[in-house]
C-alpha cells in the first residue's frame, strides 16, 4: 500500500500521519528522503522486520533526492505487500515519471494552505475544535480568531496559519468563555491583520493615524507584500461598490474573506462610483510607478493612500 501526503498546509499534513500512525497501532519507521542512499531503498521496500509482520514505513521529501526518487518506479513494483510507505512531499513536480507511476499506484492526499475563500472552513474547524477542548466560543470570537490567524504565504498571499489558530485556542482555553473580546486582549495582532487597519484608517480620512501605522510597520513588512494586500483590499471595495448584494455574497463570488469584506461594507456604502474609481486609479498608478521604479516602494505605497485619504475627505 502507498499513500503520497503533498500540499503547503503542514498542519492538515501533520494530522493526516498521527492518524495513519495510530490505524497503524505498531511502531512506524521514519526516514530522511534527502539523506537516504539508493542502495538502501530496496531492503526498505521489500525487506521484512524480525519484530513485526506488517511495516509503516514513512519518508520525508524523497523527491529531493533525485537518484532515490527516479528509481522509486522499479522498486514499487516489488515492493512487499506487507509494507505501507508512506511519501510525505509538501512540493513535488508533477511532471516527473516517478509522480505518474505514483498516481496509477498510490492514494495521493493533498493538503493545501486555507485562503480567504475557505474562511467559512475554517470558522467550522475552530468550532469543532473548541468544542473538543471543552471551550465555549461564540461565533462573532471565532471570526475574530480566524483574521488573527491570517499569514501571508511565501508567494504573498493571505493564508489562514491552522498553527497559529490552534496555538490561540489553546491559550484562550484556560478562560471560562472566549468572548471577541478575550480574544483582542489575549492573541495578536498578525501583520496582515495591521495592514488591513491601514487601508480602513486611510479610508477614514484620518491622515496622522494613517502616517504612524505606515511607521509602524515599515520596518517589520516587505513592501511588495504590503502593497499586494492593499490592491486586494481595493478590489474588494470596488466589487463592494457595484453590487447591491450583500457582503457575504460578494464575498462568496470574489473568493474573500467574508469579514473582511464585512467591515469595508460600510465605506463602499458611502462612497460614490466615482470616489472608487479614483482610489483603483490611485493604485493603478502606484503599480505602474512601482514596475517602473520612479520611487521607493513606501513613498508610493504612502502617495496612494493619501490620494484615498483626498477622495474621502472630498478635496
Amino acid at each position: 500500500m502507498i499513500t503520497v501526503v503533498t500540499g503547503e498546509n503542514s498542519y492538515e499534513i501533520e494530522q493526516a500521519l498521527a492518524g495513519l500512525t495510530a490505524d497503524f497501532g505498531g511502531e512506524p519507521e521514519w526516514f530522511d528522503g534527502a539523506e537516504l542512499e539508493l542502495r538502501q531503498l530496496p531492503d526498505l521496500l521489500t525487506g521484512l522486520s524480525l519484530f513485526s509482520k506488517k511495516r509503516l514505513v514513512v519518508i520525508r521529501g524523497l523527491a529531493s533526492n533525485k537518484q532515490a526518487w527516479d528509481a522509486l518506479p522499479e522498486l514499487l513494483e516489488r515492493m512487499s505487500d506487507d509494507i505501507h510507505l508512506v511519501l510525505v512531499e509538501p512540493s513535488v513536480d508533477k511532471r516527473t515519471k516517478t509522480y505518474k507511476a505514483l498516481q496509477k499506484a498510490a492514494t495521493i492526499k493533498t493538503f493545501e494552505l486555507w485562503g480567504e475563500r475557505d474562511s467559512r472552513q475554517a470558522e467550522r474547524w475552530v468550532m469543532e475544535e473548541a468544542k473538543r477542548m471543552g471551550m465555549k466560543l461564540d461565533a462573532a470570537a471565532v471570526k475574530l480568531l480566524i483574521q488573527r490567524s491570517f499569514l501571508l504565504s511565501g508567494k504573498g498571499q493571505p493564508v489562514i496559519d491552522q498553527w497559529q489558530a490552534k496555538h490561540a485556542l489553546e491559550k484562550l482555553s484556560v478562560l471560562d468563555e472566549a468572548t471577541p473580546e478575550t480574544v483582542k486582549t489575549y492573541i495578536d495582532e498578525q501583520p496582515v491583520e495591521t495592514v488591513f487597519a491601514v487601508f480602513e484608517t486611510a479610508l477614514r480620512g484620518d491622515e496622522v493615524r494613517l502616517h504612524q501605522l505606515l511607521k509602524d510597520i515599515e520596518p517589520k513588512e516587505e513592501p511588495f507584500r504590503v502593497f499586494g494586500l492593499l490592491s486586494g483590499q481595493v478590489f474588494q471595495l470596488a466589487a463592494l461598490q457595484a453590487s447591491d448584494v450583500p457582503s457575504n455574497e460578494v464575498a462568496k463570488a470574489i473568493g474573500a474573506h467574508p469579514f473582511a469584506v464585512s467591515k469595508l461594507a460600510p465605506f463602499a456604502k458611502k462612497l460614490s462610483r466615482q470616489d472608487v474609481r479614483r482610489i483603483v486609479l490611485a493604485f493603478k498608478e502606484a503599480d505602474e510607478a512601482m514596475k517602473l521604479s520612479k520611487a521607493g516602494p513606501w513613498v508610493l505605497i504612502e502617495q496612494a493612500l493619501a490620494k484615498v485619504v483626498l477622495t474621502v475627505n472630498g478635496t
